[in-house]
């Protein structure tokens, strides 16, 4: 069982009644599908209380980490360490882990107290405490006068709420959050979120958020982890992620990016230098890897780090299109033969948007940009 311990509280103090966050250790995770490798050596240590969100497209193992840390799926190799103590051998019911399903998965036959206190249930606690804990929850999620109803009765993100009250009703040592904002319509899943990242915070529970979405992961995370094709890219804090990523996928992957190609000409003080191949020279932010001058990169562009000018400095372009945003306007800039690149601007209200076939210059905000080597 968890082990009791004070809590955080909205103030930010702790209290008595809710376990204490512990640390997650994924110790080299590998598992296998018959001959088809799910996830390959992955290696995340992460620190109690902390939210940490595992990133990537479909397919690329997130899902299959969070199975083998409820215990529903055994791994290949590797262990898997919670408060120093190795879980593999204990079945899920033995984890001290509250999952939150994509589909909420709430028993219909149940009202929403009852559904709250169902794990209590199921461990023999007495009827008077499972009463109690589940008042005590749906008033911490703003559902208290709802006990009563059905989850029918109640809408999406009402049913989001008490998913995730049953969840912390067990007080586990670990809370997975399998992609639970993805049935929620846009302005809804903003405020899960914010909501979601306040009871983390209030509960001090350590807790792995399984999502596609980057700006769900860059926004409510402690730090990301993010995977492709079952490997660990990158696991930092999200504006480490976003501003200095590790690999191309990653930059690619996290935000919005032009990929531009150009050869490294050589390094000064103000960090390597980039010789476009669509014209122009850019100054790069120090590099993730060594490379020779000569070697043929990909250098990737933010849109926020690119602006349009009226002078004759800068990379030559005519705008294809303008798409204004609400306060942003992206403009599709052609350049050379290459995809056209997106550059993204404040828009002031009552501006006139550049016409396609205008004419521009676009300068690159010097030590901001990327370079990885060109895939052969």
């Amino acid at each position: 069982m968890p082990q009791e311990g004070p809590t955080v509280t909205a103030t930010g103090r702790r209290s008595q009644g809710q376990a204490e966050g512990r640390s997650v250790v994924l110790d080299g995770i590998t598992h296998r599908y018959g001959g088809a490798v799910a996830v390959e050596n992955i290696n995340l240590d992460i620190r109690g209380g902390e939210l940490i969100s595992l990133l990537g497209p479909s397919g690329c193992g997130k899902t299959t980490l969070l199975r083998i840390v409820a215990g529903f799926l055994r791994q290949t190799e590797g262990r898997v360490i919670v408060a120093d103590e190795v879980i593999d051998a204990l079945p899920p019911s033995r984890r001290a882990v509250g999952i939150v399903f994509q589909n909420y998965a709430l028993f219909p036959h149940l009202t929403v107290a009852e559904n709250v206190a169902y794990g209590l249930a199921a461990r023999g606690a007495p009827r008077a405490e499972q009463a109690a804990e589940a008042r005590r929850l749906l008033d911490l999620v703003q559902l208290g006068h709802a006990g009563a109803r059905y989850p029918r009765q109640l809408s999406g993100g009402q049913q989001q709420r008490v998913a995730l009250a049953r969840a912390l009703a067990i007080r586990p040592a670990v809370l997975l959050l399998d992609e639970p904002f993805a049935a929620l319509d846009k302005n809804l899943r903003l405020d899960m979120q914010i909501e979601v990242k306040r009871l983390q915070r209030v509960a001090g529970v350590t807790t792995l958020l399984v999502t596609h979405d980057q700006e769900e992961a860059l926004s409510l995370s402690d730090r990301v982890a993010v995977l492709s094709n079952g490997r660990l890219e990158q696991f930092a804090a999200p504006t480490t992620v976003y501003d200095a990523p590790d690999s191309l996928f990653v930059n690619t992957f996290v935000g919005s990016a032009n990929a531009v190609p150009g050869v490294l000409v050589g390094q000064d003080a103000r960090g390597p230098r980039i010789a476009l191949d669509a014209g122009g020279e850019v100054v790069a932010r120090p590099l993730a890897r060594p490379m020779a001058p000569g070697t043929r990169v990909t250098l990737c562009l933010r849109p926020e780090h690119l602006r349009l000018t009226e002078g004759e400095d800068g990379i030559a372009g005519v705008v294809e299109m303008a798409l204004p945003l609400g306060p942003t306007v992206v403009h599709e800039v052609r350049v050379g033969a290459g995809r056209p690149l997106k550059i993204a601007e404040p828009r002031l209200g009552g501006g006139t948007l550049r016409a396609p076939g205008t004419p521009v210059r676009i300068a690159v905000a010097p030590g901001l940009a990327s370079a990885f080597p060109a895939a052969a």
